[in-house]
Parts: structure tokens; sequence; C-alpha cells
């Protein structure tokens, strides 16, 4: 069966979705649309942007979920998937994928998200950082009893999980994930403390907007962050897509259930191979690809 995946923030780069632009009408027609819903032509920082450019928090999030969309879009008949899923703002390309949020929604959807959470960052100061080479136990372990807010956040595959909360919570969460054998606990360069309760603010404004926006029936099960298991009921999508910002993103467990149901074939869609890469750590057995345009789509 082909599960098709959808990656998150961070794998944005410079030039990201030209090569489609110059190569396909339909996308050409997709990027213009998105600059007029968006009130600015992202297009520009996308293909010709500074690194610095494309991290700011209203381009970010709408360049990958452009990019990964728009390639799906292009690659016609041969994208037929099984089923989809996305880590953490992965999840609206996925939503769009499998016919559940129409395009325009699910791009201003992405927009309000971006929005929302660059607003709850500057509420509190908050990070995050990335812990290698310890059980999920463990490092749940050490959030729970270290003070303040700081929990676990993204479990990317066996052995490396991101934490996320107040500074001095995880700064003193780090020191014990060392003492405990962490192989590294990082401090990671994000604008704040994202799949925390921090993000209450920002899940509040996308409630809203959620709830006012149609989702349709989709054509293939969804795997969401939140619970990890096939998903197809768009009351159920809804309600897992609000919980997503102040719950952690079980990427391992999604890819794992996705493997029992069935999955042989994970093909990633969208700028970098960072989920490849994860899928591979979390069953090496598992057969990866990147989707590739083909001009004559």
């Amino acid at each position: 069966m082909k599960a098709y995946i959808f990656p998150g923030q961070g794998a944005q780069f410079s030039g990201m979705g030209l090569d489609l632009y110059e190569q396909s009408p339909l996308a050409q027609e997709l990027f213009e649309k998105a600059n007029h819903i968006l009130g600015f032509n992202i297009t520009d920082i996308m293909f010709e942007g500074t690194a610095e450019a494309l991290k700011e928090t209203k381009v970010t999030q709408p360049a990958i979920f452009l990019h990964s969309v728009i390639l799906a879009k292009t690659l016609g008949d041969s994208f037929k998937p099984d089923m989809v899923a996305g880590h953490s703002l992965g999840e609206f390309s996925a939503l769009v994928a499998n016919g559940s949020l129409n395009f325009e929604d699910g791009l201003k959807l992405v927009s309000q998200r971006a929005l929302a959470m660059q607003k709850a960052c500057e509420l509190q100061p908050s990070t995050m950082a990335a812990v290698l080479g310890l059980d999920d136990a463990v490092v749940e372990n050490i959030c729970s009893s270290t003070p303040g807010i700081v929990v676990a956040a993204n479990y990317n595959c066996p052995g490396q999980l991101v934490i996320s909360g107040e500074i001095e919570a995880v700064n003193q969460a780090c020191e014990k994930l060392k003492d405990a054998g962490a192989r590294r606990a990082l401090i990671l360069p994000v604008g704040g403390a994202f799949h925390s309760p921090l993000m209450e603010p920002a899940r509040e404004q996308l409630a809203a907007a959620i709830e006012n926006t149609t989702f349709n029936k989709p054509s293939c099960p969804i795997y969401q962050n939140v619970t990890a298991h096939a998903v197809i009921n768009e009351a159920d999508i809804k309600a897992n897509l609000i919980s997503q910002l102040t719950a952690p993103v079980r990427w391992t467990q999604s890819v794992q259930q996705m493997i029992a149901d069935g999955a042989t074939l994970f093909t990633e869609v969208g700028p970098g191979k960072v989920l490849q890469g994860l899928v591979k750590k979390i069953n090496r057995a598992s057969e990866t690809a990147s989707a590739t345009f083909e001009s004559n789509n």
C-alpha cells in the first residue's frame, strides 16, 4: 500500500517550488492564486529570498504547504494514496492531498495558524530542545518531574524526541537528561514552545477558523499527529487538527501504525527528505521515495 507523507517546518530552502512554477501551468496558476490569497508575493521569497526571509513565520508555513500541495497536484494520475500523514504543519498538506480540504481553505488555515503561533510565541518566551539517545519513557518522566512547563512535543523516531516549554524548565530538563545519559540535549533555534500547553492561545484562535471551514469526506485515511491512528470522519479530523497545536506530534507511532495497516512504500511530498530518514529509523525495512514532478503531467 502507498503512503504519502508531508513535511513540516524546517524543510524550507531558497528556490523551493521554482522548478514547478517554470514547468507546470497548473503550478503557476496555483502559486499566483496563493499570492492573491495571502496578500503578498510569497513566490518572490520562495524562489529568490534568503534563508533568513524564508524563516519568517508568516512565510515558512505557507511556503512548505504550497510546495507540498502543488507538487502533489502536478503528479496527476500517478498520485493515488492509500493513506496520508503529515508532520505537524504537514498535516494540512496531507488533508488537501486526500480531499478533506480544498486548496484555498487549506492555505488560509495554514496562514492563520502561522500568525496565531507567532502571536503565542510573543506572549511568553519559550523554546524547544532535541533529545537524542534516550527512551521516550525516560524523557517523559524527567519532563514531568521538572518544575514549570516542559513536555514531550515531537516523537520523531526511536531515540529522537523533542521537548517543548518554558525556557528555564527546558534548560533544567536538558541538564537532567544529559545526566540520565542523553547523547545530546540541544536547544533548537525556534520561536517558541510548539506542541505544548503554551500554544493554548493559538489553539483557541485556530479552533474558531477550523470550525468555520468546510471539511469534505477524504479519499483515504489520514494518520493524524494527535492519535497516530487512521481517521476518516470529518468531525474527528477537525477535532484532532485543533488539538494538534498543544498536543505532541506522535510521528513514530503514526508510521508504526501505517506499517501495521499495510503501508509498504512511503513517498515524501514536498521540500527535503527529513521524513524519509525518520521512516527508515522507525523501520529499516520500509521503502521510501521522494515525489518528483514530471513535465508531461
